[in-house]
This record gives C-alpha cells, structure tokens and sequence, in this order.
C-alpha cells in the first residue's frame, strides 16, 4: 500500500489534483471580477428557474451578468484575487452579478425586481475593489442614471458661465439705467438739466468760422482781377518810349 492511499480521507483530500474544469471555472469567475465594474452578491433561495430567468433578463440590458457558481470555487477565485470582506457572503445559495457598465442602473433593476421577489435578497458586493454593504447598493440605486448624473454635473459647471455673461451684458444697461434716474432724480430736486450740447462761451460761431478763410482770399481775387488791366495798359503805353535803335546809329 503506497503512502498516500495509507494516509485517512480527510488527509488524502489535500493530496488530490484540481480537475481541469474546476481551475476553469475558478478563472472565469477571475477574470469577471477583474473585468466588471461592480459586483454584486444575492440569495435566491426560494426563486424557481423561471424567475432565475426573468431577472437574467431585467438585468441584461444595464449590462449585468448573473452567474451561478459553487461557493467553493468562487470562494477560492475571491481569494486568489485578494479581495477582502466577500469571502464571508458565499455561503447558501448565492448569484454572482457583474455588472459592465452604470452600477446605479443594475442596483435599480435587482431592486425593482425584488419588490415583486421578496426572496431575492442582495447581500453585498464590490464597487470597483471596494467592498460594499447592502445599505451602499441601496443608496446606489438612488442614483439618477449614469447619462443624467452627466448632464447634471456639465449644467453645474455652465450654469457659472452662463450667469456671468449675463452679468456683463447687463453690466452696461443697468449702468445707464442709473444714470438716468440719477439725472432725473437731480432735475426733481430743482436743479437744471446739464446743457450736454450747448458750445463753450470762448468759441466763435461756426458761421465766423467758416466765412474766415474767405476774408483771408479776397486780396488774391482782386489781383487776379486786375491783371488784365495791367497787361493792357503795357499794351497802350506809347511807342516813343521805346529806344530808337535808328538814330543811335
């Protein structure tokens, strides 16, 4: 009798090799953990096949897969992969839910599915690696939808910028809107109204002003008239003025 075959059952058990298609599965349920976003543990003692079905099918379109495994092997990936405070939830009959994509739209849906299904009972699970209790799903289902929380945050960032354009819009209306009544508020008061047209007493007409340089063009308009006259007064003058080259000679 070889040394293993010797050894009592519960000793021989350590020495078995893991089957192929345990480590499979094992690795599957690690390569979920990794990959989801959050994961979610629920009982579902007391749910028949059916309504297994049913909530497959109201979880699928949040992006959420529901998976049955052996609390073993899905003890042993959890552990393998270092994440805390899971362990203790696999115990009776557990789904695992991983959910890729918006955790608040998956915790609506096993939510509103358990209004109806009082059985199914959320234990706990992982947001991102973090554990969280039934009281944090809960609230997460709370949320608004991942699209609207979006916008709400992009409106929060806006609606600072848009209130201050209207600020310097209404920055120059208001400033004359107060001057206005400023003015008139004056005027109530007995005082006259500011002559904001009337010219400086020092300042000649404009009609002086313009007629100026007409004055100052008057001497060359007269010389300009009397330049014929003098031409045809040289043309008049008599020819005996003019030498008389003849006699000299």
């Amino acid at each position: 009798m070889s040394a293993v075959t010797s050894r009592p059952f519960f000793l021989r058990k350590k020495f078995r090799m893991a089957r192929p298609e345990k480590v499979a599965v094992v690795e599957e349920i690690r390569a979920k953990l990794a990959d989801a976003d959050a994961t979610v543990l629920t009982e579902y003692r007391g749910l028949t096949v059916h309504e297994i079905a049913a909530l497959r099918s109201a979880l699928r379109p949040t992006g959420t897969e529901y998976k049955v495994f052996k609390n073993t092997l899905a003890r042993r990936a959890v552990e393998e992969a270092g994440v805390a405070g899971v362990t203790d939830l696999l115990e009776g009959p557990v789904a695992l839910a991983f959910v890729k994509g918006d955790a608040a739209a998956a915790a609506k849906a096993l939510r509103e599915f358990a209004k109806t299904n009082p059985t199914l009972v959320v234990k706990g699970g992982l947001l991102g690696d973090r554990f969280v209790g039934p009281a944090d799903i809960e609230a997460l289902a709370d949320l608004p939808p991942r699209e609207v929380l979006l916008a709400q945050i992009a409106g929060a960032f806006q609606a600072p910028l848009v209130k201050a354009a209207g600020l310097f819009q209404a920055l120059p209306r208001n400033l004359a809107y107060g001057v206005k009544a400023l003015i008139d508020q004056r005027i109530a008061a007995g005082e006259s109204a500011p002559a904001a047209e009337e010219a400086p007493a020092d300042t000649p007409p404009t009609a002086e002003v313009e007629e100026a340089p007409a004055a100052e063009e008057a001497p060359v308009a007269e010389a300009a008239a009397d330049a014929p006259e003098a031409a045809e007064a040289v043309d008049e003058a008599p020819a005996e003025d003019a030498p008389a080259s003849d006699e000299s000679e």
